[in-house]
């Protein structure tokens, strides 16, 4: 993705209430723009078609357009980027997509063979060739490989990106589908293996059959040669859930796996039970956990609360391991060992097994940190560091379950992405592939300033500018925001950024708020529902900062964010609408009295808060974007845009919000793409086309 991740969301999804207006507000009863919630009536699509060809009437005619889409396209179709690797059966696979395969191929190699300069390929898989013979338009979701013999996969097909996906068995030997394989039509769902002809599905098994936010809750064994019809229910959740109830597959790699159910009764809190011959049996894990593995005899548990077990307390962030001999024998009595804890500036970010090895990565003060860890003999863990580039943003990428090497890759805001090669079992670490510069960055540099956000809490940014930046208020400058979901906003490497921002006098800011988890699950937890105003008001402070500061001034400040980040600048348009002069709106939740009835709002409760509760709605309507606009207000010139295939926040809420400013006069762009999903990634082209449309408008309001 580019614009720096901006569509990086992860899952969210929401069921609600009809509710009255107050003081002329848009709401349920009295909402003029209702009907375009309606996802593809003719009426909705043609309102759609107007406002795409008035908008693109203006950014591709602007002077600057043509310029940038070149350059985009250059950077979007390198030769030179990254093929990330997945390990399968010892050997290493990639999904592709370039000019000739504009939908994506899925291809093999020797793990030698992909370190080399040069990698020799298999296609294993040809998605364009598939679409042009089927007449759709698929969008890759991955594979799902048996994970005893490698040898049968079950590919996710997405009809233009949206998250329901098609499952089709297929052969890799014989790179085909296999005949009379496993099928399952288009359906929000969940699959694992638990041997070569029998598969755990959650699915929408009838009509009706999911959650209020449109999530299956359902868990049903399907053997090969079985019908849908004829498959054996094995466990459900409750409607009323959050999220799906989902059977997930802990595998050593080595012969040792455990089945175990997950239910979601909320965003944020699971429900575990262990699945054996006999049934279920209830799993003892905190409702704030997560499974993160199994390395040997050790399920790796990671902890979004504090945890106390057995006479033991863990904090919350921590990464622990149980004993799984223990747990098969008695799942309620759990005694656990830590293996990462985090201090007061750092966060647990991912978790890599090999063999024998587990390698986390963490945060620290927002920079990325990896250390290996080994059991010893006595039951715990010791960790050594990884001798990685510093303040980078480090990630996980994935790891040989049946052998020692774990791959990761390091990032920063002006060093392009690197892959980097960890051996486990020696400590050897060395760089295997980095993308060539596609700007340069020698005339840049990054700074960490901190503002302070009106309950006195400091508030980390990071803001990168040309080396020579006078502080004289006169430099372009865009603020990236999120905050939301415990995700994370770290430094990344961002051709596009560079060439289309960076190099024409342009300064970027990240903006790492509450609600993100850049400091650990408080950090997250302190702005949720009811809380949620910290975020905006740590937002609006490092606007007010980078003004103090004489960076920039609101004539030439920007703001970006998508998703729930879509979200944060929708409030920060109506809160403070003279702070800024270009807002980009991406993918966004506006409509907050109705989120929870539109795609998968319902899920996102746990963090939002719901309109059922008279406190959270009073809230709720107090800073949703859609409910306050107001007439007579000078807003700046938004663009606001989404796509059709989203069918986790819906494009209802840009659409609705883009009416209403049309309602009251207030110029801006509206854009709804076609396909792409919540990520609007289905192709490249697609990408960039986005992306190029986003910075012709930066360019154009701030330069």
């Amino acid at each position: 993705m580019s614009v720096r991740g901006i569509w990086r969301a992860g899952a969210m999804a929401l069921a609600l209430v009809t509710i009255a207006a107050c003081g002329g507000k848009p709401a349920a009863q009295d909402d003029p723009f209702r009907w375009l919630e309606e996802l593809d009536s003719p009426r909705a699509k043609a309102w759609v078609d107007t406002e795409n060809a008035k908008t693109l009437g203006v950014l591709e005619r602007d002077p600057r357009y043509a310029d940038n889409l070149a350059a985009a396209e250059g950077i979007g179709n390198a030769p030179d980027r990254i093929p990330m690797p997945a390990f399968s059966d010892g050997a290493l696979t990639n999904f592709w997509q370039d000019p000739d395969h504009p939908r994506g191929i899925w291809r093999t190699t020797s793990v030698a063979d992909y370190e080399s300069p040069q990698p020799n390929w298999t296609t294993l898989f040809d998605l364009d060739a598939l679409a042009r013979a089927e007449g759709k338009n698929w969008v890759w979701k991955g594979a799902n490989c048996d994970s005893i013999t490698k040898k049968r996969c079950l590919i996710s097909l997405s009809d233009g990106g949206e998250d329901a996906v098609t499952l089709r068995e297929f052969d890799v030997a014989t790179k085909r589908f296999v005949a009379d394989g496993f099928v399952l039509p288009r359906s929000k769902q969940y699959v694992t293996w638990t041997d070569d002809n029998t598969l755990l599905v959650s699915r929408e098994w009838q009509p009706g059959e999911t959650t209020t936010s449109g999530y299956p809750f359902i868990v049903k064994q399907l053997r090969r040669g079985q019908s849908l019809t004829d498959a054996t229910e094995i466990t459900r959740g409750e409607k009323s859930d959050g999220l799906a109830t989902q059977s997930l597959l802990l595998d050593d790699g080595n012969g040792r796996r455990l089945s175990v159910i997950q239910r979601n009764p909320s965003f944020f809190e699971r429900r575990f039970s262990l699945l054996t011959a006999s049934g279920t049996t209830p799993f003892a894990l905190p409702p704030k956990s997560d499974l993160a593995g199994l390395v040997g005899n050790h399920i790796l548990v990671s902890l979004r609360q504090d945890w106390t077990t057995e006479g033991a307390t863990f904090r919350t962030g921590s990464l622990v391991s149980l004993n799984a001999d223990e747990v098969t024998k008695d799942p309620q009595r759990l005694r656990a060992t830590p293996i990462y804890q985090p201090g007061p500036t750092e966060t647990l970010e991912g978790v890599l097994t090999t063999h024998d090895h587990i390698v986390v990565t963490s945060l620290n003060d927002v920079r990325g940190r990896a250390t290996a860890y080994t059991p010893q003999p006595d039951g715990s863990w010791s960790g050594a560091p990884v001798p990685l580039p510093d303040n980078a943003t480090i990630n996980t990428v994935d790891a040989d379950a049946r052998g020692s090497v774990a791959y990761l890759s390091v990032t920063s805001f002006l060093s392009p992405t690197a892959l980097w090669s960890l051996d486990t079992a020696t400590g050897r670490v060395q760089q295997v592939k980095t993308t060539s510069p596609q700007f340069d960055s020698s005339r840049f540099v990054v700074d960490q300033q901190k503002a302070v956000s009106p309950d006195g809490t400091q508030v980390p940014y990071f803001i990168v500018h040309a080396a020579g930046m006078k502080l004289d208020s006169t430099t372009p400058t865009i603020i990236y925001g999120y905050g939301g979901f415990g995700l994370s906003q770290t430094p990344t490497y961002d051709g596009l950024l560079g060439k289309l921002w960076f190099e024409h006098g342009g300064a970027f800011v990240v903006a790492n708020i509450r609600g993100g988890g850049e400091f650990g699950p408080a950090w997250h937890e302190a702005a949720l529902t009811t809380n949620r105003q910290r975020a905006f008001d740590d937002f609006a402070v490092v606007g007010k900062d980078l003004i103090a500061r004489k960076v920039t001034t609101p004539r030439r400040l920007g703001i970006l964010g998508g998703s729930n980040g879509g979200l944060l600048m929708g409030v920060e348009f109506t809160q403070h609408p003279e702070m800024w002069n270009a807002v980009g709106i991406q993918v966004p939740l506006l409509d907050m009295m109705r989120y929870e009835q539109i795609a998968a709002g319902a899920s996102w409760v746990g963090e939002y808060g719901t309109v059922a509760d008279p406190a959270q709605r009073a809230f709720l309507e107090s800073i949703s974007p859609y409910a306050q606009l107001r007439s007579g207000v000078r807003y700046p010139e938004p663009f606001v845009w989404t796509t059709t295939k989203d069918d986790r926040v819906g494009p209802q809420h840009a659409r609705k919000f883009a009416a209403r400013l049309a309602e009251l006069g207030t110029p801006y762009l509206f854009y709804e793409a076609t396909e792409g999903g919540h990520g609007a990634d289905a192709n490249i082209d697609e990408t960039v086309h986005t992306s190029v449309l986003q910075y012709t408008y930066f360019m154009r309001k701030l330069m």
